[in-house]
């Protein structure tokens, strides 16, 4: 009888060992890991955006006064940078959004002292404060690529002076006058949620008017004024990418 229980402790153990040795080598189980997009997955513009640019602008602008019909234009340049907020929606290839955006300049020009008789030399200057648009955007997309046009309207806020050099005398008028856009550009997608873009607009102010120091000249100033500016943009809500098959 002892034998028997000597045999079956044995066994007991022998088995126990094996369950262990079993239990040890058996590999734990690895946690999940977030798999990155596959490569090659459609992009995505649609989706809220914010951004910033720099560039420059270049105007052109003409004064013209009512008595005597002289003309003075200039063509100067200068410095913009500002910031930008629009949203996108694509359907297929085709990507339709309204984009606005202001920017601070650093357009300043001063016109060549013209002789009026009677009057005395007189001489114009003009700098541009701000300059906003607001502009419907619509293009086609490549993917990661997007070539859009765009067109709208703008605001400017200028200040005019024109000075009598001979008597000292001045006139001056500050004006937030409005104009229409057209424009084009390409912008890239180069991560989720970041594009950079480049971009060409050119706008068309109204004249506006504003009185000398005397009653009766008036003097009529018009401009035009080119942009050209870079700008990266800033996507939220969606990540970018688009599962294959889907039209947004």
């Amino acid at each position: 009888m002892r034998a028997i229980f000597h045999f079956t402790a044995i066994v007991l153990l022998a088995t126990s060992g094996v369950r262990a040795a079993d239990l040890e080598a058996r590999p734990r189980p690895q946690p999940a890991r977030a798999q990155a997009p596959a490569l090659g997955q459609p992009f995505s513009w649609t989706g809220m955006y914010i951004g910033g640019n720099v560039g420059g602008a270049w105007t052109e602008r003409n004064v013209t006064d009512s008595i005597f019909g002289l003309s003075a234009g200039t063509s100067r340049g200068g410095v913009i940078g500002g910031a930008q907020a629009g949203f996108n929606y694509q359907f297929g290839n085709f990507v339709v959004g309204l984009e606005g955006d202001i920017d601070w300049t650093g357009l300043k020009a001063t016109d060549a002292a013209a002789f009026v008789p009677g009057v005395g030399t007189l001489q114009g200057s003009a700098e541009t404060q701000w300059l906003s648009t607001l502009a419907v955007r619509f293009g086609v997309a490549y993917d990661r690529l997007l070539f859009y046009g765009k067109a709208g309207g703008a605001l400017v806020a200028d200040d005019a002076v024109v000075t009598n050099l001979t008597t000292g005398t001045s006139a001056d008028a500050s004006k937030v006058n409005n104009g229409w856009l057209i424009g084009a550009g390409v912008e890239w997608g180069f991560a989720p949620n970041l594009s950079t873009k480049v971009e060409y607009n050119y706008i068309d102010f109204r004249s506006w008017d504003f009185p000398t120091s005397g009653p009766v000249d008036v003097f009529t100033v018009n401009r035009s004024t080119h942009l050209l500016k870079v700008g990266l943009n800033y996507k939220f809500g969606l990540d970018g990418l688009r599962p294959r098959g889907t039209d947004h």
